[in-house]
């Protein structure tokens, strides 16, 4: 952030990115800052920033490894779209390593603030990655595309966007639901997976990874919205935490159909070569969504907080 708020250069050995763990909050961190500046940027740094070409240079090493990592990550990745969407279309019979079914049944209301903490760095820019991808899609898999992220966008109104709604369930939890508020306490498990939209929403090159992902996300969306919800409820949340996920059990039951039969249809149809890569955005979401819940169960079950530092009591 210094280099950032000051214009100079950004201090770094190249070797330094080369060993770097592609996992770790060093880079996950590095790589979420330099993303920022394509959203919303940073009070204090300048816009022009975002298109420097010494934080590009930057940019583009730290993706590079955490790409390769994926990659190493998944040696047997499905190579099509049937083997990597049909085991998300099945209600697994253990869901025992499930967050929202931890907190369906048992979470208690910190662990409700803590998530919802957690999930507010994406949740708080709701859709805002995948809409790199529709100046890069044509015909029916664009028309599709927008028609999903209208509903994401409130379908007109303001109050009725997604991150807005999102916002309000924080403010029920008694959470600051400024954007950005809680970075700092994020673990690097999270950052990953709002990097991963990032990574595949800026380059063109991986717009069939964006597409598997976001397809990814509404397929598994509406069951575990409906866990979530049973949650607030059981917890007494409030309404506007309860309303959020019930909004997505329905909304995204129709997504689910539209982004499987006419986004990626309408993509394979024009470019049936990008096959593969839909299917490495979808197992890349599911890798690293796995790979949190790990982190965020392990300091749950130890009677730990799965963030950097534990949040004020509200």
């Amino acid at each position: 952030m210094k280099a950032l708020r000051s214009g100079g250069l950004p201090v770094y050995a190249t070797s330094s990115v080369l060993k770097a763990d592609p996992w770790g909050e060093d880079l996950q961190l590095a790589l979420y800052l330099l993303y920022e500046l394509h959203y919303r940027g940073f009070d204090g740094v300048d816009d022009e920033r975002e298109w420097d070409p010494d934080l590009l240079r930057l940019r583009q090493a730290l993706e590079t490894r955490f790409l390769h990592a994926l990659r190493t990550e998944l040696p047997d990745v499905p190579r099509t779209v049937e083997e990597a969407f049909a085991p998300l279309l099945v209600e697994p019979v253990d869901l025992s390593g499930s967050l929202s079914h931890h907190l369906e049944t048992e979470g208690e209301p910190w662990q409700l603030r803590e998530y919802a903490a957690l999930r507010s760095l994406y949740h708080l820019k709701e859709a805002d990655p995948h809409l790199w991808v529709v100046p890069r899609l044509t015909g029916t898999a664009k028309a599709a595309m927008v028609a999903i992220e209208y509903d994401e966008f409130g379908a007109g109104r303001a109050d009725r966007i997604h991150a807005q709604l999102f916002a309000d369930l924080m403010a029920d939890l008694g959470l600051d639901p400024s954007y950005g508020r809680y970075l700092d306490q994020a673990p690097a498990p999270l950052l990953a997976t709002v990097n991963l939209m990032s990574l595949f929403g800026l380059h063109r090159a991986l717009r069939g990874a964006l597409v598997g992902h976001f397809a990814c996300v509404e397929v598994t969306s509406s069951p575990g919205s409906r866990r979530l919800a049973k949650a607030m409820r059981r917890c007494g949340a409030g309404p506007a935490a309860e309303h959020f996920y019930a909004e997505h059990v329905e909304a995204d039951a129709v997504h689910e159909q539209v982004v499987r039969r006419e986004v990626i249809g309408g993509l394979l149809a024009d470019e049936p070569r990008l096959e593969e890569d839909v299917a490495f955005g979808c197992a890349a979401t599911v890798l690293l969504e796995d790979r949190l819940a790990t982190h965020v169960r392990q300091a749950w079950d130890r009677g730990h907080s799965a963030l950097r530092s534990p949040l004020p009591q509200p």
